[in-house]
């Protein structure tokens, strides 16, 4: 998951929503459980719901396991401004 990042300068408090993000569309469930650990099933939520990139099935994931409305996550209410190509 950190193929591109530099361990030694990493700051996880800093880089919070990037980190939450890679975790939520790369990680395994033990790399979940880990920032559960971290961060906190709030604190999580409250980054998470303003990442518009975030995966769908991400997002309705922690949508359950939160209780929070899948309406409040911007990648479910903000369309994408390019289309997809068609699969033939």
């Amino acid at each position: 998951m950190f193929w591109d990042t530099d361990r030694a300068t990493f700051d996880p408090e800093k880089n919070k929503k990037w980190l939450i993000n890679r975790v939520m569309q790369y990680g395994l469930f033990n790399d979940w459980l880990v920032i559960y650990n971290y961060y906190g099933l709030d604190e999580i939520v409250e980054i998470a719901v303003t990442i518009k990139s975030l995966d769908k099935k991400a997002a309705s994931f922690l949508s359950c396991v939160s209780d929070t409305p899948r309406n409040k996550f911007l990648c479910f209410n903000t369309k994408q401004s390019a289309t997809k190509h068609w699969d033939f």
